[in-house]
């Protein structure tokens, strides 16, 4: 770390001026994010209820030439609410969302949270076992499904607890001007809807903060994913604290994000933040490093969301002289590297990035609120950076059993106080959501989320990402668990024995997956084609491993945990390890023995991962 990245009393005083500016709008938010506790209504219904009364004609929603106002998508939303209402759905209830990046995504997440129903937004690269799983995992009452992903549901329907005619189908296409057909056997809601009312839904009991909104899959630690409650108080904090004190979007503002809906950054930051502005959002399907630009010039965008990687492909582009001339004056995401901050916010020209950290489960944030360089930023809320021990994987205690807060410049294990104003709401499954907690860490009884990852004190309540721990990495955007990588490694026939971790590649953000497995068979009778077809088959892209190594025996602890830590350290280099290595190179469709050619090639970036 470049001591340049500490904040000093000096340089916070220079931010004064700006905060003084703020201050309005960031006490407006802090006091819409105290409303996340109590009873009074609230909730994301509401929110998009209050945008639709403030701003009825102004755009909502834009996808590609696709344009939606306020008023419009609010009364498409509560037409949609009442028929899942007439279906018998309530408060409580949950419903499985199928859908890749479509206004047909939020007009059902709207729908519900009117409802107070919940919707399982699941993730659309999931397939086979762990999508069933995850399916199943929250028993909806219907699943909401989206032509782009139906094949992808009847691989697992024979698997789902669903009855036949809860399964609800959306054209692939703008289905509000124009609902299409649907196949033999679906409910076919979007043929419908014009036969309900287009008024704000009542309901006996109001939503309120605690209840849930959506459930958002985590890899998590233990194998396959779990669902993460989040409840209708936390989108409040996120709509508030990004929206009103961060963010700070007009509406004549737009945000354009490419960044999938079922995770937090883009469902909650994004779109909590356009909504809080009256802005409006331009909904990408998928991202384009090459089509980025132009689609923000032509609809104008004045900020975008983002993930780290999503930064390093765009500065992996052609440079273009006219890079600089663009209209966004604010980005607002996480994982923008200290290595490429700099020059992304030079050759792009950003005047702000809201860097942000935040976890779909975890209880406290960070914000990056008076635009230093190389932080996620502070936190107002409880938490401590505790000295951890790589080696046994775990944060280190004294005599007396207490945790032990790092010095300034220093990194540690990220915990969050769990106290009445920051609780832990957990998973759905309660055992999972205690291994989160840690107890007795400074004083008796007191309790802490793990978050599982280490930041840097960097001063003034200032804190640094410096990576993930444990049973999980990121890669592309994604959290990956070993344990499930491990669970579909260990089923395939020949495989004795497997452990699963991430490894840095040159020039990339996160960590690539990597297995040493223990085979018994010779390597030459064994089938890797075949391997890479079934990983592919059982697990989204980004959880495939790229690397392999073949190991006759996996070291283990004393309680028989497989040791990582050297594994991590020697990762593919042929120079620190002798057993045989492969390497999945992009575009290929097997494993390849890995040579010292390859790995040169591997870390001169010529191979684009």
């Amino acid at each position: 770390m470049s001591h340049a990245d500490l904040i000093t009393l000096p340089r916070l005083l220079q931010r004064l001026p700006r905060l003084l500016l703020d201050l309005p709008g960031i006490a407006k938010g802090l006091h819409i994010a105290s409303r996340s506790r109590g009873q009074r209504p609230v909730g994301l219904g509401l929110c998009v209820e209050q945008a639709a009364r403030a701003n009825p004609d102004g755009a909502a929603l834009i996808q590609g030439d696709e344009q939606l106002s306020y008023a419009e998508f609010n009364q498409w939303a509560n037409r949609l609410a009442h028929y899942l209402q007439a279906r018998g759905l309530g408060k409580g209830d949950s419903v499985v969302l199928m859908l890749e990046n479509r206004l047909e995504l939020l007009a059902c997440v709207t729908a519900c949270a009117k409802l107070g129903v919940v919707s399982a937004l699941i993730n659309s690269s999931q397939r086979g076992q762990v999508l069933a799983h995850s399916i199943n995992l929250v028993q909806p009452k219907l699943a909401l499904v989206g032509e782009e992903l139906l094949a992808a549901f009847q691989e697992v329907e024979a698997q789902l607890q669903l009855a036949q005619d809860a399964r609800l189908y959306f054209a692939d296409q703008p289905t509000w001007r124009d609902p299409g057909m649907a196949p033999t056997g679906w409910q076919h809601p979007a043929a419908e809807l014009h036969a309900y009312p287009t008024s704000n839904p009542q309901l006996a009991e109001p939503v309120r903060a605690a209840d849930p909104c959506f459930y958002i899959y985590t890899s998590g630690t233990t194998g396959l994913p779990k669902a993460v409650v989040f409840n209708h108080g936390r989108f409040m904090k996120g709509y508030g604290v990004f929206g009103f004190a961060a963010v700070r979007l007009g509406n004549t503002d737009r945000l354009y994000c490419s960044l999938p809906f079922y995770h937090a950054t883009a469902m909650v930051v994004c779109w909590g933040s356009v909504l809080a502005g009256q802005a409006a959002l331009i909904m990408v399907r998928k991202f384009s490093a090459s089509r980025f630009w132009e689609d923000v010039q032509r609809h104008q965008a004045t900020a975008f969301g983002y993930v780290g990687e999503l930064c390093r492909y765009l500065l992996d582009q052609p440079p273009r002289a006219n890079d600089g001339a663009n209209p966004i004056r604010v980005m607002v995401g996480n994982g923008l590297r200290p290595s490429i901050w700099q020059a992304f916010k030079q050759r792009f020209a950003v005047e702000r990035v809201m860097e942000l950290y935040a976890s779909s489960e975890g209880n406290i944030g960070f914000t990056n609120l008076l635009n230093f360089d190389n932080t996620v930023g502070f936190s107002p809320y409880p938490y401590a950076i505790v000295q951890y021990d790589q080696e046994s994987e775990a944060p280190r205690r004294d005599a007396d059993g207490r945790l032990q807060r790092v010095g300034k410049g220093e990194a540690g294990l990220l915990l969050g106080q769990i106290t009445a104003n920051t609780p832990f709401d957990g998973y759905t499954d309660m055992k999972k959501t205690e291994t989160c907690i840690l107890r007795d860490v400074f004083e008796p009884g007191d309790a802490w989320f793990n978050t599982g990852d280490l930041m840097r004190d960097i001063g003034f309540k200032h804190a640094q990402f410096v990576d993930r721990l444990g049973d999980t990495f990121r890669w592309k955007g994604e959290n990956v668990s070993t344990s499930q990588v491990e669970a579909i490694l260990d089923g395939i026939e020949q495989i004795s024995e497997t452990a699963v971790y991430g490894v840095e590649i040159p020039g990339t953000n996160g960590r690539a997956g990597m297995a040493c497995m223990r085979l018994d068979c010779p390597p030459a009778q064994f089938d890797f084609h075949a391997l890479l077809n079934e990983l592919r088959r059982e697990l989204p892209v980004y959880a495939v491993p790229l690397f392999l190594r073949l190991s006759a025996q996996l070291e283990t602890t004393g309680t028989f945990k497989h040791k990582k830590a050297p594994l991590k350290e020697q990762a593919y280099d042929l120079e620190r390890c002798s057993d045989p290595l492969y390497a999945w190179l992009p575009g290929s469709d097997r494993y390849v023995p890995l040579t010292r050619e390859l790995q040169a090639a591997i870390a001169a970036g010529a191979y684009r991962y």
